[in-house]
């Protein structure tokens, strides 16, 4: 069965996100948002719909007296995630090519 595309990760700024998350335990908003270069909204948007899909989880809490959000893959994400990109790896090798260092 070739591996599928996933429509909620495959969206280029959700896909940075998702790619980023994967990369850590835990990453802090302002943190996710600078390696993105994105605004605010668009950073709450994308989280948003990834966490309505329960790719995401989104904690908030405080760091002394400013609060802070902190994003998250759940397992649920993870699998997707890596699922998304066996389904971009298929794709590629079609070319001959490989989106894996050789």
């Amino acid at each position: 069965m070739t591996p599928q595309l996933n429509p909620v990760i495959h969206a280029p700024t959700r896909l940075q996100i998702v790619s980023l998350l994967a990369a850590a335990d835990e990453a802090e908003f302002a943190f996710v948002r600078d390696n993105l270069d994105i605004s605010d909204s668009v950073l709450s948007k994308h989280a948003s719909a990834l966490e309505a899909a329960g790719y995401v989880k989104i904690r908030k809490g405080h760091v002394g007296k400013r609060p802070r959000t902190w994003f998250s893959l759940t397992r649920e994400g993870r699998s997707a995630y890596t699922a998304h990109v066996a389904a971009l790896q298929a794709i590629v090798a079609q070319s001959g090519l490989s989106v894996l260092p050789g």
